[in-house]
């Protein structure tokens, strides 16, 4: 089977596509012929040693994937060859055929196509784990979303709304506001150009927001935590401006506030069930129209460096795919 591979360490430009023999499905694991490959802001990390895991060279970046059950191996149950399934792992999923434990695959409804199925699990995944079980987001709160165009941001923004929130998204770009507002959001932030407080003061009338929900990090991180509301819960997703800040603990205290950490990947490990009664959720919303997958470009599977550079350099908005 043809593979994107990380033979060492590096930027994406260092990845090749190969030849390399077919996965075999060990005992409660599945082979999946991909059919689109999600790609993830952890890819780009991953690929350079950055991230949480750092799997030995050769390895295939890629965590989410939709496609057909091949093979399935000793174990397994309730799945069979044939079956359209989204899979999720912490790599592999850049090639052909992805193995994958049984427990991590997700039945694809038959109204949904390979490309936004791949573009899916990971960020509403993400997002709606953030807010309805960390945050316990409410109806007629105020959400406030950082870096919201990025995927996980619309999922957020998409979410937010569907859980009958008003949402403020804040992002670095009048495009990428404009992205924003067609996913839902009713407010939107330019912090490159706007004062981010001055901002959420005249919106909020000097209340503040609930709910902060921020995958970025980086020099806005402490001025939005400056204008929460009482009682609210601050969501820390991810570092993708790459600085994690320091936080001064004295805000939490002032605030009343909650500061929640936010790692899906673990949450789905140390709470399996949970995490299937989420994706049932999910796919009802998907099916009821609520959610939708923006996806920004799609890329053929040896153009994978490419792809991984347009996210690295943040010049997507919502996902890039791609397609095999």
């Amino acid at each position: 089977m043809k593979a994107v591979l990380c033979k060492q360490y590096g930027p994406p430009d260092a990845l090749v596509v190969e030849e390399v023999p077919s996965p075999q499905a060990g005992k409660g694991q599945v082979v999946v012929s991909v059919k689109a490959a999600g790609v993830n802001f952890p890819d780009t990390l991953i690929i350079q040693g950055k991230y949480q895991f750092k799997p030995e060279p050769p390895f295939s970046p890629g965590g989410e994937v939709a496609g057909l059950v091949k093979e399935t191996g000793e174990g397994v149950t309730g799945v069979r060859a044939g079956d359209r399934v989204i899979a999720s792992s912490t790599w592999g999923g850049f090639a052909e055929e992805m193995v994958v434990d049984a427990e991590r695959l997700v039945p694809m409804p038959e109204d949904m196509d390979y490309v936004p199925a791949s573009a899916f699990i990971l960020t509403y995944g993400t997002s709606y784990h953030a807010l309805k079980d960390r945050a316990q987001l409410s109806a007629g709160e105020t959400l406030l979303v950082l870096g919201a165009s990025g995927g996980v941001g619309l999922a957020a923004i998409q979410l937010g709304k569907a859980m009958g929130a008003r949402v403020i998204a804040a992002a670095s770009s009048a495009a990428k506001l404009q992205v924003c507002r067609a996913n839902g959001a009713d407010e939107t932030i330019d912090y490159s150009s706007e004062d981010l407080r001055a901002r959420i003061k005249a919106i909020t009338q000097g209340r503040g927001v609930d709910v902060i929900y921020d995958p970025v990090g980086g020099p806005y991180s402490e001025p939005a935590l400056r204008d929460m509301a009482w009682n609210g819960r601050y969501l820390v997703v991810g570092f993708a401006a790459g600085d994690i800040p320091r936080i001064p603990l004295n805000l939490a205290l002032l605030k009343g506030c909650s500061i929640v950490g936010v790692f899906w990947g673990a949450f789905t490990r140390n709470e399996p069930e949970r995490n299937r009664r989420n994706n049932e959720d999910l796919m009802q919303l998907y099916q009821q129209g609520r959610i939708r997958p923006h996806v920004h470009a799609t890329y053929p599977l040896e153009r994978a460096a490419e792809a991984l550079n347009e996210v690295l350099y943040k010049r997507v908005s919502g996902k890039v795919v791609l397609t095999v």
